[in-house]
């Protein structure tokens, strides 16, 4: 086509006509001069377009009806497997999916969904592969006779390897999610009792809280406590079952349940509604319970107890809160700062609260200050002590808390930009590693223009990955406390970048390679039809026979030298086919339904490291196992084994298949000599047979007088021509098959007979000149003869009429001797005649 593009009208219309006149036998009734006008002749662009009409093949009737009804069952096939195919992509790709929603009631949901997918939806599709796979039986025929060719990924074989990819899916779907239901269902169930538990003691301590109340009434009023004994209990029980709440909320926190916070919070604020109820207990209730019942005793040992036990109920509280604070100081000291972005997210969530709670802390200080008026002066020392203690754990907890919270708010932001880009990665890396790069893809297109944004993709984020890595640096030179974790996602991220731009390398060079392979075999293709087409050509256009004329004959000898050019540029062609075949990767043994016998050699296209081994771009290792697409077993030159991904090795040279391809066209291209020999050898036979012919009827034609009539030289030629014609066929027909032994003992008669025939005719000529020479000789000698007895006869008679003059006898003696001359001569002539 790029020849047409770049020909004008004329030279394309040229084209056409003698494509047309020596492909298919139409008669050239127009010149590119007549169409190349504003206004062409219709009728004779008709009678033109009818004969190419008349040229075409046409099917029957009932091919037609039956093409039809091929083309009808292949087309349902087509779009019923096209629906299949995109139905089974799109859930596989749904359910190798591995993240699951992270609350009970969205994981029930999708749970409920899968199992109306397996009822319902899936055996409906497992209906359609069925169908799918008789209709296709129906045409299977077609298929194997090449009158259909399938396209990659619709035959019945790869529609089951793509439903098993389905089931495998399916099953490990179904495991990951039955997992996951049941995780959250138990975590749902300590949900709802911690709820339940602190509902109720909630409750609970709001009766407490009632009864702690009416006792303080009844001893504001002299009166005895009624409910001491009840509260005390009631207090230690709910310690008890508050610390168990801990515990479920610990499990929440471990499962990471979104609630997780929520429950905590909760627990927690029961919790404080605690302690703030023993702290009323033990300062208003216990104490007061304890100065009524020594008043019954003794004034005096009132007098001297009582300020003990009120400044040991302080004291206790202010250890209480020295307690609570040292204890969340611990807690900070020890906490983890996560692994991954739930995790850190976990963490970040529940510091938060505790940071609000460590700053509303500073209000139970601020109490514990103002009880200091209440204690006696034994006591304040040891008070003061506890405080200033308290103060300066408190400062520090408070440091500690602020300091994490920034830290985590740093580490979350961290982490957070860190698997954004990892998940990308991770998509890519998984995009490329999963390409299909056997020959059952063949749209390299399409690849390139993927591998073209995945390269602007990566240009775009490579400032961003930069950024991160700078970003993560910082924080390991400044100390962060959360480094491990730091250090592992700025390793994962340089390992994961590195591995998809090695990965990037490979894409290269499979693009590169399949684009040679898939281009060679094109060309072997184009190449083939060209042959057979060259074939067809040669056997219908220079095929002859004795009605052949010799114009004919020699028009298509001169067809045939540009013909044998042809040939030559094939061959060129085949040659440079046959130097690239020895550069083309082999693709079969990447597809798995081609088992490979022994080890066979591949070769490393990019680097490649884990624990159990090493590869480096362009080593030689030996492929074990293909049963996976996209995973060998292979071995490295140092002998040690595993599992590799496939995109990071080629099957290098030699293919097989296509050093065959290009050795059946190197014997096709002999066989295309070897017939353009024989008939050029006939096509030369047959036309000095006609010469031959031609020269006979000529040769025989002739006369004596007609031979007369020609000149020396014309007829000398054409003998000679003659002669060379003979010699001609007689060579020529040694190798031709449309003589024989009998074909040239008749030639060679009729040679014989042409040649003597002339020679006959040339022997009477010139016998005939001979004689003809002898009368012409005769009757020139009688004329000279007749002319000088005329002459003599006229001297004579002269001589007789001339008078006489003055002296007769004089003039009479000289006549007389005058007619004795003349009497000599004409003795003399008689004489001449007598010989």
């Amino acid at each position: 086509m790029g020849k047409v593009y770049r020909q004008n009208n004329i030279e394309n219309l040229e084209q056409a006509f003698n494509v047309a006149e020596r492909e298919m036998g139409v008669t050239r009734l127009l010149d590119p001069e007549d169409v190349d006008v504003p206004h062409p002749d219709e009728k004779s662009i008709i009678t033109y377009v009818s004969s190419l009409y008349d040229a075409m093949p046409r099917p029957a009737a009932h091919d037609g009806a039956r093409g039809n009804e091929l083309e009808l069952r292949w087309q349902e096939y087509y779009e019923l497997v096209t629906i299949l195919q995109q139905w089974m992509r799109h859930h596989i790709m749904i359910f190798e999916e591995r993240k699951f929603p992270a609350s009970y009631e969205e994981i029930e949901l999708l749970w409920r969904q899968f199992l109306k997918f397996k009822e319902t939806e899936l055996p409906v599709k497992e209906t359609d592969k069925s169908r799918s796979k008789h209709i296709y039986q129906s045409f299977e025929s077609a298929v194997q006779s090449g009158q259909l060719k399938v396209p990659p990924t619709y035959h019945p074989i790869d529609v089951e390897k793509e439903w098993g990819r389905l089931h495998v899916a399916i099953l490990e779907r179904e495991r990951l999610l039955r997992t996951e239901f049941e995780r959250l269902e138990r975590l749902q169930r300590i949900v709802i009792k911690v709820q339940m538990e602190s509902g109720v003691w909630d409750e609970q301590l709001s009766h407490l809280e009632t009864l702690l109340q009416t006792d303080i009434r009844l001893l504001n009023a002299g009166k005895p406590a009624k409910h001491t004994a009840e509260v005390e209990r009631e207090l230690d029980k709910a310690d008890k079952m508050i610390r168990l709440l801990f515990n479920d909320v610990q499990l929440l926190k471990d499962g990471r349940h979104p609630q997780a916070e929520q429950m905590y919070r909760k627990v927690y604020h029961i919790h404080e509604r605690l302690v703030n109820l023993r702290s009323d207990y033990n300062l208003r209730l216990k104490s007061s319970v304890t100065i009524s019942h020594t008043n019954l005793v003794s004034s005096q040992q009132s007098t001297m107890k009582l300020r003990p036990e009120l400044d040991d109920v302080t004291l206790r509280y202010v250890k209480d809160l020295l307690a609570w604070v040292e204890e969340n100081q611990r807690r900070i000291d020890d906490a983890e700062w996560g692994s991954d972005l739930p995790s850190v997210e976990s963490q970040l969530g529940s510091h938060r609260g505790l940071n609000q709670t460590v700053e509303d802390f500073r209000s139970k200080i601020e109490r514990a200050r103002a009880d200091e008026s209440q204690l006696s002066p034994v006591s304040k020392v040891a008070y003061k002590e506890y405080l200033g203690k308290l103060d300066l754990q408190y400062a520090k907890l408070l440091n500690s808390s602020k300091s994490r919270l920034r830290n985590l708010d740093l580490l979350h932001s961290f982490v957070s930009s860190s698997t954004k880009e990892l998940m990308w990665l991770n998509e890519k890396e998984e995009e490329d590693v999963n390409f299909d790069w056997s020959d059952r893809n063949t749209n390299m297109t399409a690849k390139k223009d993927n591998y073209s944004g995945l390269m602007r993709e990566l240009e775009l984020r490579e400032k961003k990955v930069n950024d991160i890595q700078t970003l993560g640096d910082k924080l390991v030179r400044d100390g962060h406390p959360g480094k491990k974790t730091v250090e592992a996602f700025t390793a994962a991220l340089q390992t994961q970048w590195s591995w998809l731009l090695q990965l990037c390398c490979c894409i290269e060079a499979h693009l590169k390679e399949n684009t040679a392979y898939y281009q060679f075999f094109a060309d072997v293709k184009e190449a083939q039809d060209k042959m057979r087409k060259m074939q067809e050509t040669m056997k219908k256009k220079y095929s002859c026979d004795r009605s052949t004329t010799a114009t004919r004959l020699e028009d298509l000898l001169q067809d045939a030298v540009e013909e044998k050019e042809e040939l030559n540029e094939f061959k060129t062609m085949v040659t440079g086919l046959n130097k690239r075949a020895k550069s083309i990767i082999q693709l079969k043994p990447r597809n798995p339904t081609t088992p490979i016998k022994g080890k066979m050699p591949i070769q490393a296209v990019c680097d490649f490291k884990q624990q159990e081994i090493t590869v480096h771009k362009g080593d030689e290792c030996a492929l074990l196992n293909n049963s996976q697409p996209f995973k060998w077993k292979v071995r490295n030159h140092s002998g040690h084994e595993a599992v590799v991904p496939s995109v990071c090795f080629i099957v290098p040279p030699v293919n097989k298949e296509a050093v065959d391809s290009v050795s059946s066209l190197d014997g096709g291209h002999q066989q295309m000599v070897t017939m353009w020999q024989m008939l050029h050898v006939d096509m030369k036979s047959m036309l000095s047979w006609q010469y031959l012919m031609r020269d006979f009827t000529q040769i025989r034609s002739w006369n004596i007088t007609m031979l007369r009539t020609m000149k020396t030289e014309e007829y000398r030629l054409m003998m000679r021509n003659l002669e060379l014609h003979y010699q001609d066929y007689m060579r020529d027909s040694q190798d031709s098959q449309l003589f024989g032994p009998d074909d040239r003992m008749q030639i060679e008669g009729d040679y014989t007979k042409s040649t003597q025939h002339f020679d006959n005719l040339l022997r009477s000529m010139e016998k005939g000149q001979k004689n003809e020479s002898l009368c012409k000789n005769y009757i020139s000698e009688i004329k000279d003869l007749r002319l000088h007895i005329e002459d003599c006869e006229a001297k004579t008679v002269a001589r007789i009429r001339k008078p006489l003059d003055k002296e007769p006898l004089k003039e009479c003696i000289q006549k007389t001797t005058e007619q004795k001359k003349v009497q000599v001569e004409l003795e003399g002539l008689k004489k001449d005649l007598d010989k």
